[in-house]
C-alpha cells in the first residue's frame, strides 16, 4: 500500500533482498507439515501444562513458521551469531507456538516441550531470556516488546549491522499507546532494517477488538504513522512469502498486516475469546488433534 520512500542512507539487510527463490517454492508443502506439528505441540503442551494460551498461538502458527524456516537469516548451531536476524515476541502469550517452532528448528530439545509452566522449567508462560539466552527480549506486557524492537532496530543500524529485527504484535496489543511512540520513532529515524507483522484475528482476552475498542482499518493506521503496510493472509504461505517480498523492496519501516483466525485449525475454538486462555480437556484435545491430523501431516 502507497510507494514505500527511499531510506537516506538506510541499511538494506540480507533478509530484504531480493530472492531468486518466490514465495509459491517447493518448500511450502513442508512448511505446511511443520505447522500441523505445531498446532499439536502448542495443544499438547497446554492440556499437560493444565493453563496457557491456545487461541492466540494457534493463530500466530504460519507466521512463526516461516519467520524460523523460510524468511530469516539465523542458525541454531550460531545462535549468537552477531549478523543473524533478530525476533522478539511482543505478543508473549503466544510462547507455546513459539517455543515449538524453536523445537522444530533445532534451538530446542522436543522433549523439553512437555516442561512448559512448570516450576524450573525454562519453558516459561511467556518468554523468558534469562531461561532461553538465544531469545532476544523477555515479553509480556503488551506494547513493549515492539518498543524493544525499534530500540534494537536502531541500534544494529547505527552500528551498520546487516541484521533485520522482526517481530511479532496481536491486533488486541495495537491499544496500548507505546506501540505507536515506538512506530512514529521508526518511521522518523527511516528504519530499514525492521519489520512488524500484526496478528490479526480481531478477537481479545474478553471479547472482539472492534468492541473493546474499535480500530480503522489497522494497515490504515500504520501508513499513517510513516510504515509501509502490506495486507496478507496469515494462514498461507504463498501470501506471507509475497508480502514479504514487498517488505524486503521497501527502504523503511513495514509491517505485515496478517489475517488470521483465532484457534485457527481446531472448529471449536476458531474466533472464540473463551480459548484466549483456556486449557483443552482430554476430549477436546483428542477432538483438535483428529481435526489437525485429518488436515494431513
Amino acid at each position: 500500500m502507497t510507494p514505500c520512500e527511499p531510506s537516506k542512507g538506510g541499511v538494506v539487510p540480507p533478509a530484504l533482498r531480493a530472492r531468486p527463490d518466490g514465495p509459491g517454492d517447493a518448500l511450502i508443502p513442508d512448511l505446511e507439515r511443520t505447522a500441523a506439528q505445531v498446532r499439536l505441540d502448542v495443544l499438547g503442551m497446554i492440556h499437560r501444562a493444565g493453563s496457557g494460551h491456545p487461541g492466540g498461538s494457534l493463530s500466530a502458527v504460519e507466521i512463526l513458521v516461516h519467520l524460523y524456516f523460510r524468511e530469516m537469516h539465523l542458525s541454531p548451531d550460531q545462535p549468537f551469531d552477531d549478523d543473524r536476524d533478530r525476533f522478539i515476541l511482543s505478543k508473549g502469550h503466544a510462547a507455546p507456538a513459539l517455543y515449538s517452532v524453536l523445537a522444530r528448528r533445532g534451538y530446542l530439545d522436543p522433549s523439553e516441550l512437555d516442561t512448559l509452566r512448570r516450576v524450573g522449567s525454562r519453558l516459561q508462560g511467556h518468554p523468558d531470556m534469562r531461561r532461553l539466552p538465544f531469545l532476544d527480549a523477555s515479553t509480556g506486557s503488551l506494547g513493549q516488546g515492539f518498543a524493544t524492537a525499534v530500540g534494537m532496530a536502531r541500534g544494529l543500524a547505527a552500528r551498520g549491522s546487516r541484521s533485520t529485527v522482526f517481530c511479532l504484535l496481536g491486533d488486541g496489543e495495537l491499544q496500548e499507546g507505546i506501540v505507536w511512540e515506538a512506530a512514529a520513532g521508526a518511521a522518523h529515524a527511516r528504519l530499514s532494517n525492521i519489520v512488524a507483522v500484526v496478528d490479526c484475528n480481531g478477537v481479545q482476552l474478553d471479547g472482539t477488538v472492534d468492541s473493546i475498542k474499535r480500530q480503522k482499518p489497522v494497515s490504515t493506521m500504520w501508513l499513517a504513522w510513516g510504515w509501509h503496510a502490506v495486507d496478507t493472509d496469515g494462514h498461507s504461505f504463498e501470501s506471507l512469502g509475497s508480502a514479504f517480498m514487498e517488505a524486503r523492496a521497501c527502504r523503511g519501516p513495514a509491517v505485515l498486516c496478517a489475517r488470521t483466525i483465532k484457534g485457527k485449525g481446531v472448529s471449536f475454538m476458531e474466533g472464540s475469546c473463551s480459548w484466549h486462555g483456556r486449557c483443552p480437556d482430554e476430549g477436546e484435545l483428542e477432538r483438535a488433534r483428529a481435526e489437525i491430523l485429518g488436515g494431513g501431516l
